[in-house]
C-alpha cells in the first residue's frame, strides 16, 4: 500500500478513536465510530483476496447496522429527554438499544459472530488493530454510559461472552479465530465489572492489549497462522517459541504472569460486592479458556511436527519486522505482576 495513503488511514483511525473519546454528545461520538469503521476498511481488503474480500464485507455491515442502532437509539433519546448529552439517558429502551449497539461494536455475545469470520480473513497486523484499537471508541462509550444500563444486562452480557469465547476457542485450527474466541471472553471479563469498578475495566483492557500485541506480533514473526505451523517454529526460533508459549498463558491468566492481575482483582471485587456465585461462573469460564491457550503451548513446545528434523537449524528465519515492539509487549506480558500492589493503590 502507498505509504501516503497509509499514513491517511492510520490517522483516520486516530482521529475516529479521538473524537470518540472527547465527546459527550451523542452525535460526535457517532461520528467518530463512522470514521473508524471507514479507516480500517481499505486495511482490511489490501490484500485482494476473495477472503479478505468477504470479511471487509462482513465487518462494514456490521458495523454500519450498529452504528445505525446507535444514531436511532440516541436520537429517540434526544427526543423523549430534549437533550443530546449521553450522561442523560433516561429512556430506557433507548438505554437497552445503545448498549446492544455498541456490544454489536465489540464483539459481545451474543452479538460476536461476526468476530472470528472476520479476524479469519484478515492478515495478522490488520487483525491486531481489529481486535486491540477498533475496541477503545466503543468500550469509552459504554464505560462514559454504564450507570444507565441494566445491571443484570451487563452481568448476563459478561458471562455469556465469557462462556462464549471459552467454548468457541475449543475446536479450532486456525490461530485468529482462536484469538478472535479470546478477545471475546476478555470483553466479558471488562463488561462484568463495569457497573463495580470501571478502573478494573480500564487495567483489563490495558492488559488484555499488551498481551494480545504480544501474542499477534509473534505469530507474524513466525508466519504461523494454523496450529500445525505452531509445531515447527521450535527448531526455527526456540527462544521465542518459549516466550510465546508464556504469553499464551498469561492471556490464559496464570499466575506468575500479568495476565493473571486483572482476573485476580475482578474476581476479589465481585466477591467483596456480595456475588460469589458470579466470580465462581467467571472463573470456571477461565478455565475453559486456558485449555485452548494449554493446547497452543503443547503444540508448540512439546510435539515435533513429522516435516522437522530433530535438531534445532543453524540458520535462522530473516525478517523485516521491527522486533521491538514484540521485545516490549513480550515483556509487559510477562513480568507485570509484582507491580500489582502500586497498581492496586492507584485504582481502588
Amino acid at each position: 500500500m502507498n505509504p501516503y495513503v497509509l499514513a491517511t488511514l492510520l490517522s483516520s483511525l486516530g482521529l475516529g478513536t479521538t473524537l470518540t473519546f472527547a465527546s459527550s454528545h451523542w452525535l460526535l461520538a457517532w461520528m467518530g465510530l463512522e470514521i473508524n469503521t471507514l479507516a480500517i476498511v481499505p486495511l482490511m481488503a489490501q490484500h485482494h483476496h476473495p477472503r479478505a474480500v468477504e470479511a471487509t464485507t462482513k465487518y462494514f455491515l456490521t458495523q454500519a447496522t450498529a452504528a445505525a442502532v446507535i444514531l436511532f437509539a440516541s436520537t429517540t433519546n434526544a427526543w423523549i429527554t430534549g437533550e443530546w448529552n449521553m450522561t442523560n439517558m433516561s429512556d430506557p429502551i433507548a438505554t437497552a438499544m445503545i448498549l446492544t449497539a455498541l456490544a454489536l461494536k465489540i464483539g459481545l455475545a451474543p452479538m460476536h459472530f461476526w468476530m472470528p469470520e472476520v479476524m479469519q480473513g484478515l492478515d495478522l497486523l490488520t487483525g491486531l488493530i481489529l481486535s486491540t484499537w477498533q475496541k477503545l471508541a466503543p468500550l469509552a462509550l459504554i464505560i462514559q454510559t454504564a450507570h444507565t444500563f441494566d445491571p443484570i444486562l451487563l452481568t448476563a452480557l459478561g458471562l455469556m461472552s465469557t462462556l462464549v469465547g471459552g467454548w468457541g476457542g475449543l475446536n479450532q485450527t486456525q490461530l485468529r479465530k482462536v484469538l478472535a474466541y479470546s478477545s471475546i471472553a476478555h470483553m466479558g471479563w471488562m463488561i462484568i465489572i463495569l457497573q463495580h469498578a470501571p478502573q478494573l475495566t480500564l487495567l483489563a483492557l490495558l492488559t488484555y492489549i499488551l498481551m494480545t500485541s504480544a501474542a499477534f506480533l509473534t505469530l507474524k514473526l513466525s508466519y504461523a497462522t494454523k496450529v500445525s505451523t505452531l509445531a515447527t517454529t521450535w527448531s526455527k526460533n526456540p527462544l521465542l517459541t518459549a516466550t510465546a508459549a508464556l504469553v499464551l498463558l498469561s492471556l490464559g491468566g496464570l499466575p506468575p504472569l500479568t495476565g493473571f492481575m486483572p482476573k485476580w482483582m475482578i474476581l476479589q471485587e465481585l466477591a467483596k460486592q456480595g456475588l460469589p456465585l458470579t466470580a465462581t461462573v467467571m472463573a470456571l469460564a477461565a478455565l475453559i479458556s486456558l485449555y485452548f491457550y494449554l493446547r497452543l503451548c503443547y503444540t508448540m513446545t512439546l510435539t515435533i511436527s513429522p516435516n522437522t528434523v530433530t535438531s534445532s537449524t543453524p540458520w535462522r528465519t530473516q525478517t523485516t519486522q521491527a522486533s521491538i515492539p514484540l521485545a516490549l509487549s513480550t515483556v509487559m506480558a510477562l513480568g507485570l505482576l509484582p507491580i500489582t500492589p502500586t497498581i492496586v493503590t492507584l485504582v481502588i
